[in-house]
Formats: structure tokens, sequence, C-alpha cells
């Protein structure tokens, strides 16, 4: 008798410290994909911020005489491309690499035509004089920055996560227990990145 209660107590002490360490286990992943949607919320506030600084930027630039209109359409088009975009934090962007693909190469699409923007803008120094263009300038390298801060930050997230859905045993019990945990995408360097841009008048 007091065999079959000392063996029932063992179970019932197992089974309680596997409900435990699994409902900690449970709440740590809750935890780390609440980080990822904090840190993807500011990437979505950092392009957003980029994306409400160009309608002003383009209305600056088009004042100066002669200023190439096709450089300007190329900057409002990808401009329309990346807001279209859906950039809400949700399971099917952040899940699904084709989607988050999709996503960021709208967003690299626009930082490409605002470079070329910049680069045009080199030969009209008359503009480069105006306060306005100065100022949306510093505004704009800020935001670029910001991005690229936030991105990382997301990235570093996302990894944190991606380790702990992975390691064992975390991955057993999102498998037997169908938690509904899933990798996230990262952002990738920009193809061409690596080389400086060539500035030619």
């Amino acid at each position: 008798m007091k065999t079959a209660i000392g063996c029932v107590a063992v179970v019932a002490l197992v089974v309680g410290i596997g409900v435990f360490y699994g409902l900690g286990l449970y709440n740590g992943l809750v935890g780390a994909e609440q980080e990822v949607d904090k840190a993807w919320a500011n990437v979505e506030a950092a392009y957003q911020r980029r994306a409400d600084l160009i309608p002003n930027l383009v209305a600056t630039v088009k004042g100066a005489s002669e200023f190439e209109q096709e450089t300007l359409n190329q900057v409002i088009e990808a401009r329309a491309k990346a807001t279209g975009t859906s950039i809400a934090a949700t399971p099917e962007l952040l899940n699904d690499p084709n989607a988050f693909a999709r996503f960021q190469a709208a967003q690299d699409g626009l930082s490409s035509a605002l470079s070329r923007l910049l680069v045009v803008v080199e030969r009209y120094p008359e503009l480069k004089a105006v306060a306005a263009y100065q100022d949306l300038m510093v505004q704009l390298e800020g935001t670029e920055n910001r991005i690229t801060v936030e991105r990382t930050r997301y990235n570093e997230a996302a990894k944190a996560l991606n380790t702990r859905i992975k390691r064992v045993p975390a991955a057993w019990f999102i498998q037997w227990f169908g938690w509904s945990f899933s990798e996230k995408s990262y952002f990738a360097a920009q193809e061409g990145a690596e080389t400086a841009p060539r500035v030619q008048f």
C-alpha cells in the first residue's frame, strides 16, 4: 500500500514538474514572440515616417527648374508600391518568407529610387541651398538610420525567437501540443549593398 502511494506521489510530482516547466516554456515563447511583434512595429513606424517625408521632398524638388521628371516619377511610383505592400505585423507576412521578401523588395525599391534622386539633385546646387530641402535631407537621413537600427533590432528579436523554437525540448512541446509558434523571416542586406554606389556627373 505504501509503495503504491509512493509511486503515485512520484508520478504526480513528475507530472506537476512537467506541467510547470511546460507553462514556463510556453510563456517564455509568448514573451519572445511579443518582442518580435514590438520590433516589427518599430520597423513599420520607421518606414511610415520615410513614406510621409517623400511627398514634401518631391514637392520641394519639383520647384527646381528643369528637374528630371522621370526621376521624380520613379520615386513616386516606388513610394506607392512600398506603401501599397501591407506592413501590418500579420502572421502571414512575418511567417511567410515569400511575402516577407516581397515586402523587403518594395522597400528596397524605394531606397534605390531615393538614392537615384539624391544623385540627380547633386546637379542642382541652387536646390541644395534651399532651407526646406536641407531640412528634409536631415530628416530623411535620420529616418534611414532609424530604419537600419530597427531592422537590426527586429532581426535580433526574430533570431532569439527562432533559436528558442528550434531548441529541444521547446521543439518537442511545440510539436506535441500544436503550439502556434513558428519561425520568423529576417531582413537581408539589399543586393549590391556591399558595393559603394558610383556617382557620375
